[in-house]
């Protein structure tokens, strides 16, 4: 509710109790009584802009209150003003409003008891006392704990999300420059190819124009299938992180390739755990690109299934027209209470399928764990749209 409409309000509920008879009878008019109501209505309409105007000015009204009645509706108004400055205002006031409140309503208890000289008034008018003065304080004190917290926890959560957000921004610039360490090794093999094979051309006079023939033919059959390799890594790291080297481990010397699945299956079996390969068509010759991410993705599947799955795992390459098809599936016991994938790994695996207009995911299917990935067998713009997603009964 607007404070302004608040503050109405207030006065004319007010206004309705004073004429009720709401007041304690001292012979004055009845519109006195309606001068300390308006005082406090007037500081609702400062609670939150200027807390400790409110309270200043309940306390000037519910004083005048007290001397020419006091009148039910103005405690109840200045209740709210002490509410408002102790949730409003500074921390600080709102522990002293706390204590001197307490100690305001014990004093009134006393000072009713000896008055009376019946000591039965401390307890009943302190308890009046508290209501009035303790109680509003002690309301919004707890409002503000919560508050407070609330907004912590809040600020905790974006600084986990902002961390959160740097670590996968982290492992995909990663990614991005271990595919341009890897790509730059096949490359430079194709072109040290080339220097070799033209540097012994120029410096063999002996040779026949059939050598010769062959040579230039190695020659340009590299510096083909380089170029090619040159545009496939400017196309896939065009958004890379500025050509910066990771601190990964050495490269290996050969290139890997989706051809070698079997090798990698081998190396996990050695590992203790029990693999099957299903390698569906023809075995062909991919893109660098391709063969890179596939090859990957792969082995972080296999990685995974050994570190946090269970046997048995079932890796399935299926060779179709335009694409190919990759899916690892492992069962999830006790050690894969964690997921794999739900770390680095799966951005890092997502990033390389999506970076050669591929398609991946990961998660939960049966009893177990699958990741599957599709890859385009030609690089071209259509590639960006394509959407190759695994069958689940492949």
């Amino acid at each position: 509710m607007p404070p302004g409409v608040a503050a109405g309000v207030a006065f004319v509920l007010g206004a309705l109790l004073i004429l009720a008879g709401g007041y304690l009878r001292r012979g004055v008019p009845v519109w006195v009584l309606l001068v300390p109501l308006a005082i406090t209505c007037s500081a609702v309409l400062l609670r939150q802009r200027a807390p400790l105007w409110s309270l200043a000015l309940g306390v000037v009204a519910v004083t005048i209150d007290g001397l020419v009645g006091p009148s039910l509706a103005t405690v109840l108004v200045f209740t709210d003003n002490l509410y408002a400055a102790a949730l409003y205002g500074p921390a600080r006031l709102a522990r002293w409003l706390l204590g001197i409140t307490t100690v305001l309503a014990v004093v009134a208890g006393a000072v009713a008891a000896f008055v009376a000289a019946d000591w039965r008034l401390l307890a009943v008018m302190g308890i009046q006392a508290g209501l009035v003065l303790v109680t509003p304080v002690t309301t919004a004190w707890v409002l503000r704990e919560q508050r407070d917290r609330a907004a912590a926890e809040r600020a905790r959560a974006e600084q986990v999300a902002h961390l959160a957000e740097l670590d996968r921004q982290a492992a995909i610039a990663a990614e991005r420059t271990r595919m341009a360490r890897e790509l730059h090794d096949m490359i430079a093999n194709h072109f040290s190819a080339i220097a070799i094979q033209s540097t012994a051309a120029l410096s063999r006079k002996d040779l026949d124009r059939e050598t010769v023939r062959k040579v230039m033919e190695s020659v340009r059959e590299n510096s083909v299938k380089g170029m090619a390799e040159m545009r496939d890594m400017i196309g896939l790291l065009r958004e890379a992180n500025g050509g910066r080297e990771g601190d990964g481990p050495e490269l290996e010397a050969t290139r890997p390739r989706l051809a070698d699945a079997e090798s990698l299956v081998e190396r996990t079996r050695r590992a203790g755990m029990e693999v099957e390969l299903r390698v569906d068509g023809e075995v062909r010759e991919v893109p660098a690109s391709v063969d890179l991410a596939g090859y990957r993705i792969l082995q972080e599947g296999l990685t995974n299934a050994l570190k946090h799955g269970e046997a048995p795992v079932v890796v399935s390459l299926a060779y179709e027209p335009r694409e190919v098809l990759l899916m690892v599936e492992n069962r999830v016991g006790r050690r894969g209470a964690r997921l794999p994938g739900s770390g680095a790994g799966l951005i890092g695996m997502r990033e390389r399928a999506s970076l050669v207009g591929g398609f991946f995911e990961a998660g939960r299917s049966g009893g177990g764990w699958r990741i599957a990935a599709a890859f385009p067998t030609s690089l071209t713009p259509d590639t960006q749209s394509l959407d190759a997603r695994p069958r689940s009964g492949e």
